[in-house]
């Protein structure tokens, strides 16, 4: 391979616009609300009314946190209209090809040699110029690898929008069914009995469309047709106000030794708070060898500190620290209790503000949260509906996981020269 997969400094390969950043404060962001991202170090801040690049660039975080758990830079590939303050490096390469090829080279690098800083961590320009990667000098070598790449991130992608849709479907539903009390409107219309004023919109749209519910009779049935009072407000009849200790196990988790961690797969997936969180489910990042407490796949999890309220769905078998609460139906549903614990956001944030150092639930103000309790067929009927959806976002979820498996693999082997083009688009192939 030789002079042909050659090792470059990067900023010999590179544009760098880091002087064309401006920070703002957060002050100054709540006075410019608009649709353009906000980049700092490590992902998006906020959203503002104006932007200062449009296009693909490369940003790579600059001071804070520099280096991954992994040893690797803290990158972000970013296409389109945004705004980027002065903690993370704007690059460029020749094309967008050669931008994505130089995102994937930096990710094989091991960052702390070109750190500077006894007390925060710091990438500076001069270190960020002479970071070594490598870089075939055959340009189409460059754009065939950073496609076959590219194309195993674009389907990750692809199926966390699908995933996101899915979920976001299932979320209205949840809504409609026991927030909004949807089916309840239309049966109490139906039957001349009142409908109270807090849901007067629903009912004037019903009464205009009076089959846009979409429901069977059958399905409607199943929901009563008239409000009662309660301590919680106007509540379907038949149902309770109730706590959400009454209706869901709690389980708080505990942390163990810190001797017990591992990050080589030793032991349960160890889960300890809102840093561990992905878009569904958790992403493993430390194990242990001795869990204090040990939950079930399906359980939802919540972030009971610094943030209150975050949720996710336990993927397997895993361990929870201190800093996560597991939860679920007493009627053993998945689905409902992933979608009741998204409801309650709002409970949830007033612990968050009201935390004297960071926020925080203890399992007696959790348990004590205020809950409206459909009964149990209803629950189930929920159940069943959503299982579809379940299924499908747990498909598209493990085919990612394979995929970024495929190409955390692939990754270093491909730019370091291992594993040449031709045979990595064969596996590209099989792959999908």
């Amino acid at each position: 391979m030789g002079g042909e997969w050659r090792k470059v400094q990067l900023g010999n390969v590179v544009q760098n616009f880091d002087s064309l950043r401006i920070p703002l404060s957060r002050r100054e962001r709540k006075k410019r609300p608009g649709p353009y991202p906000y980049y700092g170090a490590t992902g998006i801040m906020d959203y503002v009314d104006d932007y200062l690049f449009d296009g693909l660039y490369l940003l790579i975080a600059e001071d804070g946190s520099v280096e991954r758990p992994d040893g690797k830079p803290f990158l972000q590939l970013v296409n389109g209209r945004f705004w980027v303050n002065n903690h993370a490096h704007v690059l460029r390469g020749e094309t967008d090809e050669d931008t994505r090829f130089i995102y994937y080279a930096l990710s094989t690098v091991a960052i702390r040699p070109y750190m500077s800083g006894s007390v925060q961590a710091k990438l500076n320009q001069h270190n960020l110029n002479r970071i070594h990667i490598h870089y075939p000098a055959d340009r189409k070598e460059r754009r065939a690898i950073a496609r076959i790449l590219g194309t195993l991130d674009d389907k990750i992608e692809l199926n966390r929008r699908m995933n996101e849709t899915l979920e976001a479907m299932a979320q209205a539903l949840f809504k409609s069914w026991f927030v909004d009390f949807d089916p309840v409107v239309v049966n109490a219309l139906k039957a001349g009995n009142p409908v109270p004023e807090k849901f007067a919109e629903h009912a004037a749209h019903y009464r205009e469309n009076p089959g846009a519910l979409g429901l069977s009779e059958e399905t409607l049935r199943l929901f009563p047709d008239r409000f009662v009072d309660s301590e919680l407000g106007p509540i379907p009849a038949g149902w309770r106000a109730s706590k959400v200790g009454d209706e869901f196990d709690i389980t708080m988790g505990q942390s163990p030794p810190g001797s017990t961690y591992n990050e080589i797969g030793h032991g349960l997936p160890f889960f300890q708070g809102r840093r561990d969180f992905g878009f569904r489910y958790p992403t493993n990042r430390v194990y242990c060898t001795a869990p204090k407490r040990v939950v079930n796949a399906g359980d939802t999890l919540v972030s009971v500190r610094a943030p209150v309220g975050d949720i996710n769905m336990a993927y397997e078998t895993c361990a929870i620290g201190r800093g996560v609460a597991a939860v679920r139906h007493k009627s053993g549903s998945r689905s409902y209790t992933y979608y009741a614990m998204r409801a309650l956001g709002e409970l949830f944030r007033r612990y968050e503000a009201g935390g004297t150092v960071f926020g925080a639930i203890n399992k007696k103000q959790f348990h004590d949260l205020p809950n409206i309790a459909p009964k149990h067929n209803l629950v189930s009927l929920f159940e069943d509906e959503m299982y579809p959806f379940d299924a499908k976002i747990r498909s598209f979820e493990e085919q990612s996981r394979t995929l970024a498996a495929l190409r955390d693999t692939l990754l270093p082997k491909l730019i370091s020269g291992e594993v040449r083009v031709p045979d990595a688009e064969k596996i590209l192939e099989e792959a999908l």
